[in-house]
């Protein structure tokens, strides 16, 4: 079910031969996590990107004032790794932690980048993959620049409503930039 998953995400992405697809999906290896679990910490380098079958995993990092600031949230059908500690192989300043037990898809940098060099497609893959990364990090960007918390929270509940249903406040305030008090009476307004 989960190399389904896995499969079917590709696909929607990239044009690719079943006999490619296969050699791809070959290289994923299955985990399970428990809630609170940490994949990758701070410090560590980022050696394996994850795949969610099933569950929630969350990349952040502490700020100067010890306050954890959530970057991504990935939910099933989602990749996830700490990105610039995968490309550069440095020291990640973020952590990995599954938020809700998960059932994941993991894949080595090693082999990660076998692919790229034997697959065509992989690279076009991971190009989608790192256009989409952009993107969505440039809008959250300008969103903490440009928006009020009430503006960035009304986004939220329009781009990504599963964010708010599912986590808890915390997470939901740190991802957005603000504090739970605020997440609160913003609750309470919308």
């Amino acid at each position: 079910m989960i190399y389904e998953q896995l499969g079917h995400y590709i696909k929607k992405n990239i044009e690719i031969t079943d006999e490619d697809l296969n050699t791809i999906l070959s290289y994923f290896k299955p985990l399970k996590h428990k809630k609170n679990d940490f994949l990758l910490s701070q410090g560590q380098t980022s050696q394996q990107s994850f795949f969610v079958g099933k569950g929630c995993l969350r990349i952040f990092f502490i700020n100067e004032e010890g306050k954890d600031i959530t970057r991504y949230i990935a939910f099933e059908n989602q990749l996830a790794t700490a990105l610039v500690s995968f490309i550069t192989k440095s020291p990640s300043a973020e952590y990995i932690q599954v938020v809700e037990k998960s059932e994941l898809l993991c894949i080595s940098h090693e082999d990660f980048n076998y692919l790229m060099e034997t697959i065509p497609q992989w690279r076009a893959f991971y190009c989608v993959y790192l256009e989409k990364a952009y993107v969505n990090n440039t809008n959250r960007l300008m969103s903490f620049t440009t928006m009020d918390a009430l503006e960035r929270y009304s986004q939220l509940l329009k781009v990504n409503p599963t964010i708010v249903k599912r986590l808890p406040n915390k997470i939901v305030a740190s991802y957005i930039n603000i504090s739970q008090e605020t997440l609160s009476r913003l609750k309470s307004k919308v």
